[in-house]
């Protein structure tokens, strides 16, 4: 969208699961275990695009049937997140292009954060080992009791570290909450195709830049002066 160039956003912030890296299996056969052991009912991977983004009580509510209690999907959860600190790194790989990508912003010196809805420690955890060689300013979880995305103060902490205004700030990422989440902290909202939602979506939650691959945000941010 050409008339997000002229905002010229000089740090970026990224959404995790969807955006930098393709995680979806890990997520369904951790939620698929914890479901199948319970006596629920499993589901294919692709039903999870739609589970996953607002932290893993969320998803696991969204998995399991309406009459269940809050009681027991919150436990279910717990039970996932055990799940999955085990399992998060068997199928899961950064996108094609996701890791030039960071080399070129870092190359030009642009700032860059990761906000996501996983807890905190995992966040942490799943970017040293994907992510090695790129100089992140920041990387963000989910905290224990916190409030996460579309919540914009996380955010809104990260562009601070980033050290600019919001509005110089894109925040890439590939689902209505992400899009949620730069419209409320006034970030220019940039959402991914190659991601678990769709463009449709994005665009009715604000996306103001959509990209077919990563080095087309290359595009929209400008080397910071």
């Amino acid at each position: 969208m050409d008339s997000a160039k002229a905002v010229a956003p000089a740090g970026a912030i990224f959404d995790l699961d969807g955006t930098l890296l393709d995680s979806l299996a890990d997520l369904a056969d951790s939620a698929n275990a914890v479901l199948e052991e319970r006596g629920f009912p499993t589901w294919p991977v692709e039903a999870y695009r739609t589970f996953v983004g607002n932290g893993m009580e969320i998803l696991m509510e969204r998995a399991l049937p309406p009459t269940v209690p809050k009681s027991e999907s919150l436990g279910m959860a717990a039970a996932m997140r055990e799940v999955y600190g085990r399992n998060w790194h068997v199928k899961t790989r950064p996108y094609e292009g996701i890791v030039p990508l960071l080399a070129a912003l870092a190359d030009a010196k642009v700032p860059m954060g990761v906000l996501s809805n996983k807890p905190h420690a995992l966040t942490c955890k799943v970017i040293s080992h994907y992510f090695p060689d790129t100089p992140f300013v920041h990387v963000q979880g989910k905290p224990d009791g916190g409030r996460g995305k579309p919540d914009p103060g996380l955010a809104l902490d990260l562009a601070r570290r980033l050290g600019f205004h919001p509005d110089r700030v894109a925040f890439v990422g590939d689902s209505c909450v992400d899009m949620d989440t730069a419209v409320a902290a006034g970030m220019v909202p940039v959402g991914c195709l190659w991601g678990f939602r769709t463009r449709d979506e994005l665009l009715e939650h604000g996306a103001r830049v959509l990209l077919g691959r990563p080095s087309d945000l290359l595009a929209h941010v400008a080397a910071p002066a």
